[in-house]
């Protein structure tokens, strides 16, 4: 069995069951009402096709989809305690986040992907390169081979070198959806994120130098 092909199976399976549980716990909150809200309350309204909620929710799905999948890479190619238990963090918080986009992308009846440029939302567009970075500060094609075929401290410091660019970029999507979202679950969960994300590129910058090495 090839890396790719061990890295894929967890992912899919953990990304499965994390949608699920996001699905039902999104649910739940629209099918108990309030003791506070008034018995005839409408819902509120989805958020337009084109809107900052809509769009956010599509691009840091995948942004976090390929975090997801470098954590468990990084996993298998070093013993290192520290290394393992932040990519273990990454796993679980970003594959949780990535259900929760996901659910509210189902429950507003919009696609999960769409045929426009993505962050067109942010009010500019990035148009893929086709080396597999769909968008900034993600890795391509080629650093995830290189990734998964390097060991031990090399393995390390290239990990934590393409996950600092990975959460600067995805600090910066979530900052700007924090500010422009139309719905509070899309502004509180984007602000959650540039917060954590900002702490792991301290923690990384750290890590980085414990190895010798810089972010660049």
């Amino acid at each position: 069995m090839t890396a790719a092909a061990r890295t894929s199976r967890p992912l899919l399976l953990a990304g499965g069951a994390v949608l699920l549980l996001a699905l039902a716990l999104i649910a739940l909150t629209f099918a108990r009402p309030s003791a506070s809200a008034p018995a005839a309350s409408a819902p509120a309204a989805a958020p337009a096709e084109g809107s900052a909620d809509v769009g956010f929710a599509r691009d840091m799905a995948v942004h976090h989809q390929q975090a997801v999948e470098m954590s468990f890479i990084v996993r298998d190619r070093t013993s290192d305690e520290a290394v393992r238990r932040l990519a273990f963090d990454i796993i679980n918080t970003q594959a949780n986040q990535r259900g929760m986009l996901l659910g509210w992308l189902d429950l507003w009846g919009r696609p999960i992907s769409s045929p426009g440029a993505p962050m067109a939302w942010m009010g500019h567009s990035f148009t893929p390169r086709g080396d597999g970075a769909l968008m900034p500060g993600m890795a391509t094609d080629a650093e995830l081979d290189a990734l998964r075929a390097a060991e031990g401290r090399k393995a390390e410091v290239l990990f934590l070198r393409l996950m600092t660019v990975h959460h600067k970029a995805g600090a910066d999507m979530a900052s700007a959806a924090a500010s422009s979202a139309g719905t509070d679950v899309i502004r509180n969960l984007a602000a959650g994120m540039v917060r954590s994300q900002q702490s792991e590129i301290a923690l990384m910058a750290d890590m980085l130098r414990e190895r010798g090495a810089s972010a660049s």
